[in-house]
């Protein structure tokens, strides 16, 4: 079936569109970039379908963001994407703004019970019983002109991704529709709430085992690295390597060649950085102790997998009653959470990232459960 493709290039027609567009009940909104060796991505083509039409947008040639930007803020238009946490990345950096309100396809499947986290082919394949070309999602997006066949796919991932939401929606009960749009709002207040650079430390591995002094060291380092990262516009391990991090805090090397023997660190980074590392170090291990960072809580003993598993089956249990997959109901990161705010006597308390109808539905439930835990033969 051959696609109606329309091509959108410069400012006048993009803005002609969106006010098309912004008398819809949706649009389907896709993304293509590059982000090989930079921090931020790299937009090469923005794809819109209306169900009917494929719109192929070049970010390359358009610099006036302003009417997508309107469009994507409007609330009157759902805005429908998939697995969309990169693609809302390249809309905010292009435009500023983010989507709302905001159909996750892949959220959707797994309320429906399809799978979870399914990527776009399969779930496309599952709902249209359609099979889509494999091989340039990791082709050159910046590269004019696009390839046939790099259009073709573009489109094609536009047009289907809007009749998949037509299939799907019918399906959804208005809870679970609720549900979906929920999280995906959750996807886009989690992207406006910026990390802290120096906030960063807590979650580099091994920082447990760091005493207060050495984390001192480790938040200096953790935050000139982000800082450094965006501000080149550069990966984080390009700046400093994930492993070199830790063992940089506990040893504290003072010189260069010590600092060139530091596990994983790369040459170039001590060429480029080394002395500036040096007394980065030097400073931040001379921080008095009142100013020293509260100790990283210890991961949870091992003696602690019981109560996970038994709060788990609790979730395994409402998402089978709810016909959803398990995998929506509670993460990892939320019930390790919860245990660590009283364990293993309690009280506990539930954790911030338990929000909305999870917290509603599952809330109670999971402290009753802890509460009788140790009730048990």
């Amino acid at each position: 079936m051959a696609i109606d493709i329309h091509w959108i290039r410069d400012n006048d027609s993009l803005g002609q569109f969106c006010a098309q567009w912004q008398q819809l009940p949706f649009v389907a909104l896709d993304t293509e970039f590059m982000r090989v060796d930079t921090f931020y991505p790299i937009a090469g083509l923005l794809q819109i379908g209306d169900g009917v039409r494929a719109y192929l947008i070049d970010p390359l040639t358009i610099d006036n963001w302003q009417p997508l930007a309107a469009l994507l803020e409007n609330p009157a238009v759902l805005k429908v994407l998939h697995a969309c946490s990169e693609d809302l990345e390249v809309l905010l950096r292009l435009t500023g703004s983010l989507p709302a309100p905001l159909f996750d396809t892949q959220l959707a499947a797994a309320y429906l019970n399809l799978g979870f986290s399914m990527g776009y082919s399969r779930l496309v394949s599952q709902v249209l019983d359609i099979d889509l070309p494999k091989g340039e999602t990791r082709s050159d997006w910046l590269q004019r002109p696009l390839s046939e066949t790099q259009i073709s796919y573009a489109a094609e991932d536009a047009l289907h991704l809007a009749e998949v939401f037509v299939r799907l929606r019918p399906k959804l009960s208005d809870d679970k529709f609720a549900w979906v749009l929920e999280d995906g709002a959750e996807l886009v207040a989690n992207l406006r709430r910026e990390t802290d650079p120096y906030e960063v430390y807590r979650e580099a591995k091994l920082a447990w085992k760091l005493s207060r002094a050495q984390l001192a060291v480790l938040r200096e380092l953790c935050a000139w690295r982000e800082l450094e990262a965006r501000a080149r516009d550069l990966p984080r391990n390009r700046i400093v390597r994930e492993h070199s991090l830790w063992p940089l805090a506990r040893t504290q090397p003072d010189n260069l060649a010590a600092l060139a023997k530091i596990e994983d660190m790369h040459p170039r980074t001590v060429r480029q950085d080394g002395e500036f590392l040096l007394d980065l170090i030097k400073r931040a291990a001379s921080v008095p102790p009142e100013q020293w960072p509260a100790a990283v809580p210890e991961p949870l003993p091992i003696e602690a997998a019981a109560l996970v598993k038994r709060l788990r089956a609790l979730g395994q249990a409402e998402a089978e009653r709810l016909n959803i997959a398990p995998e929506l109901m509670l993460r990892k990161k939320t019930l390790e959470a919860l245990l660590k705010s009283g364990f293993p006597d309690g009280p506990y308390q539930l954790p911030e990232s338990l929000r909305g109808w999870r917290r509603e539905l599952m809330g109670q439930a999971l402290l009753d459960s802890l509460a009788t835990a140790g009730e048990q033969p």
